[in-house]
């Protein structure tokens, strides 16, 4: 798993069938402080996720599409978890 930064939103005019519903996402690698380390990539959001969150991205293929219980699916990366920024467990 890789914290990244939400930068934008893909709207697909075909998908894949197994992809039908999903929201695609733009998401930037960032490290521990939050500054991006790598270009954007396309991930599937699993959480609801917007623009300027930062969140967590799985990154395998399988591990990406069994988080969104599409197995079959062709994931490269998916969104499964939004960083809390006050960092306070509830």
């Amino acid at each position: 798993m890789r914290l990244a930064r939400i930068v934008g939103t893909v709207v697909a005019t075909r998908k894949n069938p197994k992809l039908e519903g999903a929201k695609l996402l733009l998401a930037r690698p960032v490290d521990q402080a939050g500054e991006p380390t790598g270009a954007a990539q396309l991930a599937i959001d699993a959480v609801g996720a917007g623009i300027g969150e930062l969140v967590l991205l799985v990154l395998e293929g399988r591990a990406a599409g069994s988080a969104l219980g599409r197995r079959a699916a062709p994931v490269d990366a998916a969104i499964v978890g939004i960083v809390d920024p006050s960092g306070a467990a509830d």
